[in-house]
């Protein structure tokens, strides 16, 4: 389903603030060449429903950015950039925040999201909010993602009846279908990296604690963290830098290390070069025959790029923790909705899961008309947070994936970083089975997401024009040398390309 040319395919964020700085576009400009775009693209044509809300005050945002930019008064690299943010993220504004769900519409925050408030202090303009898997996924075993009571089923650019996967689906396939330059997602396991992998797309998980939650509809604050979707590794590493920092309202921040948090400052080109990177083949390969063919074609690159590759690099205690890690987001879900809700105040009509249960019940028509919400049932009976069982299965994940995980491999091997394919090709959307029964390929996903350490998936080819993704993941506080190692592997392969809407995967190529 081939599209019109859109002035802004495949720009980035210099290239945006280049024609802003000569004149040939203006914030309000950009903003408006986006919103057509999105009409054009996800309303219309394709109708990728990605984004499930625009920002009605976007225009006039950029009419002040730009009377800022006319005074002599930018405010660094960001000023007038337009993006997109998933809809778990609270917005003091006229936009709703609702997790995809129905019953938050209405709630209005008392304020931004912390890292939303630092987007808007460097210029960001909101063009809207994405679509996700509603509840980030935490509803139901069979949930499909990318789809949401509110806002229905997002769709995968490259073939529309693929998935998007993960819960931040709109905002990887907004990135990736370009109606925007950039876009914020939040992961608790996989829901970031996921859906780079399957839109082609630079997924950017950082360590737990180093961007604050508050402010962000939780599952897990053992797991949460919010992130960044971006066609490049370089355009990734600016948003990190303005989002990371610390915030009274998430203790989680406490830990960040005293320093400079310029990203774009670990960009380089031979970064690859002595670097000693740890292949973890035992069970994230041999899952997928195309990702595993195009795997062992990006460590060709990356060895014939300087790096000293560890093959195998492997894990004992992989996928020992499913159980103990379920009992952690449940009870965790639990005791964190309450207290989002409680911050929310009166405006929601809901105030705890277990007034959720009961709408999604009286409202299943609209609510629940592919999947439950045994996941949330299920959660609701969960004791609290205090109880012993809980206390077992957070110290128990802790140790399966930090010390006898990552950092026991890291430390053995004297690696720099891991690397595995993030997943393979995307699977059918399957609103009958779920993503239960379409999943294509086991993950590194999720022992990083358990440990609380960063992760990065960057665009790693394609099979009949099917995206996937390459991993770099590694110890806590990580990220400059995941990022350099990400942009070297990024530059010396330039895979991603645009999609092309396809109405679904040409499998006589």
């Amino acid at each position: 389903m081939p599209q019109p040319p859109f002035e802004l395919e495949e720009a980035t964020i210099a290239d945006l603030q280049q024609r802003i700085a000569t004149g040939r576009d203006t914030a309000r400009s950009l903003a408006e060449k986006y919103l057509a775009r999105i009409e054009a693209v996800d309303r219309r044509g394709p109708a990728t429903r990605s984004v499930i809300e625009i920002n009605p005050d976007a225009a006039a945002d950029a009419e002040r950015l730009d009377a800022e930019h006319a005074r002599g008064a930018p405010r660094g690299p960001l000023h007038g950039i337009p993006m997109l943010i998933k809809d778990n993220f609270a917005t003091a504004d006229r936009m709703m925040t609702t997790a995809g769900s129905l019953a938050l519409v209405g709630a209005r925050p008392p304020a931004d999201a912390f890292v939303v408030r630092r987007l808007r202090a460097a210029g960001v303009v909101l063009l809207g909010k994405t679509n996700m898997s509603e509840w980030a996924e935490f509803r139901s075993v069979h949930c499909c993602a990318g789809w949401s009571g509110r806002g229905g089923q997002t769709r995968n650019p490259y073939a529309l009846d693929r998935s998007p996967m993960g819960s931040s689906s709109g905002s990887a396939v907004a990135v990736a279908a370009n109606l925007c330059a950039v876009a914020l997602g939040t992961e608790t396991d996989g829901s970031i990296v996921l859906p780079a992998n399957n839109n082609s797309v630079v997924g950017l998980k950082p360590t737990l604690g180093l961007a604050s939650r508050h402010g962000i509809v939780p599952v897990s604050h053992n797991q949460d963290t919010p992130g960044v979707l971006a066609r490049t590794v370089r355009d990734a590493a600016i948003i990190l830098g303005v989002i990371a920092g610390r915030d009274r309202a998430d203790p989680a921040t406490r830990a960040i290390p005293r320093r400079r948090h310029d990203f774009t400052a670990s960009l380089d080109r031979r970064g690859l070069k002595s670097a000693r990177i740890g292949v973890v083949r035992s069970q994230l390969f041999g899952n997928s025959v195309a990702a595993d063919r195009a795997a062992d074609a990006a460590l060709a690159v990356i060895k014939d790029e300087g790096a000293v590759l560890v093959d195998p690099a492997n894990f004992a205690t992989l996928w020992k923790f499913d159980d103990t890690e379920l009992e952690v987001l449940a009870c965790d879900f639990k005791a964190d909705l309450r207290r989002f809700l409680a911050w929310i105040g009166a405006s929601a009509k809901v105030r705890s899961l277990e007034d959720v249960i009961a709408f999604n019940t009286t409202h299943a028509a609209s609510e629940m008309p592919y999947f439950g919400q045994e996941l949330m049932t299920m959660a609701e009976r969960k004791g609290p947070v205090t109880s012993k069982a809980y206390r077992a299965a957070l110290a128990a994940n802790h140790r399966l994936t930090r010390t006898l995980g990552i950092d026991a491999v890291v430390k053995k091997h004297r690696l720099d970083a891991l690397v595995a394919p993030t997943g393979g090709p995307p699977a059918l959307i399957d609103l009958v089975n779920g993503d239960g029964g379409t999943w294509a390929v086991s993950s590194p996903a999720t022992i990083a997401a358990v440990a609380g350490y960063p992760h990065i998936s960057v665009p790693m080819g394609y099979a009949r024009g099917l995206p996937m993704g390459i991993s770099f993941f590694g110890r806590a506080w990580s990220e400059p040398t995941l990022i350099r190692l990400a942009y070297a592997y990024e530059q010396a392969t330039t895979h991603r390309r645009s999609p092309t809407f396809a109405p679904t995967a040409d499998v006589t190529l």
